[in-house]
């Protein structure tokens, strides 16, 4: 019997055993190009309100297999159901996991009654079940096995695209296996099944199962929901799971950025001189960094071709995945070359995506690997206009800035938002962080001083007046500051100490104008300026309250 026969017959053995999937139809690890074309053929569900459950969900560009494959998700699920999103709240686990909105415990009884529907569902309509096995993590030291098993192949092309294959000396992978079971075709019922929607997405820590039943068929659903059960066991093994972008300089000296959407972690992070491990998802282990994924999930909305090349290039490569892009005016997808596609077209979704593997990026670390940091940098963007353009901190502000998260949502970008709005994400990715936020930044802590790493807050956010009043703080000087800080030229520059933030501001730095670093005095109002400090400042405390971090370890220092 031949090896791919044989783990052909292994995998259908041992998902009766752990589902009862007794009458499906599997299509096990095809390629990527069996998979594009499986998708175009086959996937099929709901692309627009009101409209049918059986349009086509996928689409080739006039490339045809030369070029990506373009997808459409379910107009309720342009991004994550956060409110849908669940663990099973087991004995085991129900005091260790950090419940909150974006992780909301499920009933025992009712979630197994639901993967028993799910599961009678898919073997009376004998569904074909696209399944893939992949890896969670660049490093077979601790590499967790993962198997996708889902109705639509683009789902299956986007976890080859996104994670690690084939890795070589990872052990007891059938013990320590997770795997996904994604029904988008099931409609849940929120009385029977103990549920809020029709879709539910269900992480069963003590089965090793993520159950995804209902229309959750964002790509993102397949990454994010594996993150977070990374984040969970990850640190239960002293290793730190960390949502932020990693990469390595020419003289081997890596850096870790934190933040959230809009600090500009992703351009920060794909610097020329550096060679990059990952944007999104990064592991520091005893063996140093490695990256979760083998691929980027990029946004795509308003994305400039000149100032990403990179992803603009991979555009047009074979097997990547354009999500919610909407063809050309008058033209079918299929006449459209994907470098015309109009990227700032938010008919669909403002989250138009991405993906496409780490390779198409010309200067990754080989195995996505590299050392222990030597900087780490916290990224915020704020449209208040108070906080510095750098500060260095020591270890307990690395504390509390990492559970705080900090940056700002702008005035217009939301209904009702007139001015800048504070965002607090704990870890800077709350929503992924299975575990309370003491558990990382004691790990992170740990992890610093063992290896006297430096730690910087960097503001790319606005100076000289507030977001519609000052001006964004430019690139290049943002760019500077941070090229100062990971050579170590701000590690013994003059400071002074901000008076309402109690941070240590460098009194200079090559490269940037002096003026411009005490944030004070780029205000022509300074009264004004006091005033927005400090209700900056309050928000920081208020929060600081809100979330109890004193009660879990964490001093206030602002």
């Amino acid at each position: 019997m031949n090896p791919t026969h044989q783990a052909a017959q292994a995998f259908e053995a041992e998902l009766e055993l752990l589902l009862g999937l007794i009458s499906v139809r599997y299509k096990y690890n095809l390629s990527k190009e069996d998979l594009f074309w499986e998708a175009i053929q086959s996937d099929r569900g709901r692309v627009r309100q009101n409209g049918p459950s059986d349009a086509q969900k996928a689409y080739p560009t006039r490339l045809g297999i030369k070029g990506p494959l373009v997808y459409y998700t379910d107009p309720d699920c342009t991004g994550r159901r956060v409110k849908d999103t669940y663990a099973v709240k087991w004995p085991e686990v129900a005091d260790v996991i950090w419940w909150k909105d974006d992780l909301q415990p499920y009933d025992p009884e009712k979630y197994l009654g639901l993967l028993k529907r799910v599961v009678a569902h898919l073997n009376t309509k004998k569904a074909t079940l696209y399944v893939k096995d992949v890896f969670v993590g660049a490093d077979p030291e601790f590499a967790l096995p993962y198997r996708f098993v889902g109705e639509y192949a683009t789902h299956a092309l986007f976890a080859h695209n996104m994670f690690p294959k084939d890795l070589k000396g990872v052990k007891d992978v059938a013990a320590r296996r997770w795997t996904m079971l994604n029904a988008p075709s099931f409609v849940c019922e929120p009385a029977r099944d103990g549920c809020r929607a029709e879709a539910a997405i269900v992480i069963d820590a003590k089965n090793k199962v993520c159950l995804v039943a209902g229309r959750a068929d964002y790509c993102g659903v397949v990454k994010k929901t594996i993150f977070t059960v990374g984040n969970y066991l990850l640190p239960l093994e002293g290793r730190l799971s960390m949502h932020c972008s990693a990469n390595v300089g020419m003289k081997g000296d890596a850096a870790v950025l934190f933040g959230l959407s809009g600090t500009g972690k992703t351009t920060l992070s794909a610097d020329p001189n550096r060679r990059l491990i990952g944007d999104d998802e990064t592991i520091w282990s005893a063996n140093g960094l490695c990256n979760l994924e083998d691929g980027c999930y990029a946004k795509l909305i308003d994305l400039s071709k000149q100032a990403e090349p990179v992803i603009a290039a991979a555009l047009s490569k074979p097997g990547t995945i354009v999500e919610n892009v909407p063809p050309l005016a008058g033209k079918k997808m299929e006449e459209c070359d994907p470098q015309d596609l109009d990227l700032t077209d938010k008919s669909i979704t403002e989250n138009t995506r991405f993906s496409y593997p780490l390779s198409a990026n010309p200067n990754v670390m080989p195995g996505a690997r590299g050392p222990h940091p030597e900087t780490i940098v916290l990224l915020t963007a704020d449209a208040f206009g108070v906080l510095p353009p750098v500060a260095v901190l020591d270890p307990e502000q690395v504390m509390y800035h990492f559970v705080s998260g900090f940056t700002a949502k702008l005035a217009g970008t939301e209904v009702g938002v007139t001015e800048p709005k504070a965002a607090f994400s704990a870890c800077f990715g709350a929503p992924f962080m299975a575990h309370k936020p003491s558990v990382y930044a004691k790990l992170l802590g740990e992890k610093m001083k063992q290896h006297k790493a430096r730690c910087i807050l960097l503001n790319t956010g606005w100076s000289g007046g507030p977001f519609g009043v000052g001006k964004r703080i430019s690139i290049g000087h943002t760019r500077a500051l941070l090229d100062a800080a990971l050579e170590g030229k701000l590690d013994a520059v003059e400071f002074e100490t901000h008076p309402i933030f109690n941070l240590k501001v460098p009194k200079s730095c090559p490269g940037v104008p002096s003026e411009i670093l005490n944030p004070r005095n780029t205000w022509k109002d300074k009264a004004a300026y006091d005033a927005q400090a400090i209700k900056l400042r309050d928000m920081f405390r208020k929060n600081f309250e809100d979330k109890g971090f004193t009660k879990l370890g964490i001093r206030p220092v602002m």
